[in-house]
């Protein structure tokens, strides 16, 4: 029996994502959730056993023909909540990357998260009503040598989200909240080809931790939550500490080479 209430999660297939889907359907809600590889329509039958109705879709949200579809999916009901949560990340130097590999990481993590943001703002403004989580980082503070796209598009995030809040603030009954998570323990470093680095082998934070920090701070209505206490500290030291310096730090984490299995 379908609830009244339902949910879009996308990168629900693993990691915070996957999380944030069991959340959501543990408290009720139905379930649209969306990934770009077949193994999303595994996770959905986990997601089932809360005894809600849980439909997934493939999709590459880098392209805006994957939103459409996405959207398509949800079949005209209304979307309550959305946790937009999708992204990809790039290691090595920037020179050393590829033109296709860099573009889709800034399709997916802004491109395709802007066109389905304003896809689904428009109806809850209007109505006054709706929820949405967007997953920014704490990489956005940071310039990130070896990282320096991925990085880029978490400022752009983190910004625009502020920007979006205060731009439907009249709508009251409407909220954003970004979650900025630090490393944390997913396939992102894997996909992104880091295991090689410091970051990559570091112990990282639980993405079901991650996932329940951004889901209560979403339900209280909050503008955003940095999660884990050393990542608020390094959000704070950001702000005050030169990017030269910022860049520095980074690279020891971000290049390659620069981990090992043992650390």
């Amino acid at each position: 029996m379908a609830s009244s209430k339902f949910a879009i999660v996308t990168g629900a297939s693993t990691g915070i994502g996957f999380e944030l889907a069991h959340l959501a359907a543990r408290d009720g809600y139905d379930l649209l959730v969306v990934a770009d590889e077949p193994l999303i329509d595994a996770s959905a039958s986990d997601f089932r056993r809360h005894g809600v109705v849980v439909e997934s879709v493939e999709a590459d949200l880098a392209t805006l023909e994957g939103v459409d579809a996405l959207l398509a999916a949800a079949g005209g009901r209304q979307i309550d909540l959305l946790c937009a949560n999708a992204g990809r990340g790039l290691g090595h130097g920037f020179l050393d990357q590829e033109v296709a590999d860099w573009r889709r990481v800034i399709d997916t993590n802004i491109t395709g998260t802007l066109y389905l943001l304003q896809k689904v703002l428009r109806p809850m403004v209007a109505r006054n009503e709706g929820k949405v989580l967007v997953t920014g980082s704490i990489a956005g503070f940071i310039p990130g040598s070896f990282q320096a796209v991925y990085n880029g598009t978490k400022a752009f995030i983190d910004s625009f989200a502020d920007a979006i809040r205060n731009e439907i603030k009249e709508a009251d009954g409407v909220s954003v909240t970004t979650l900025m998570p630090g490393p944390t323990e997913t396939e992102f470093f894997d996909r992104a080809d880091m295991l090689d680095t410091k970051v990559g082998t570091q112990k990282k934070d639980d993405p079901a931790k991650v996932a329940k920090d951004g889901w209560d701070a979403l339900m209280a209505g909050h503008p955003h939550i940095v999660s884990g206490w050393k990542n608020k500290l390094q959000a704070t030291a950001a702000h005050v500490t030169p990017a030269a310096v910022m860049a520095e730090q980074h690279r020891g984490l971000a290049e390659p080479g620069s981990g090992s299995p043992e650390e």
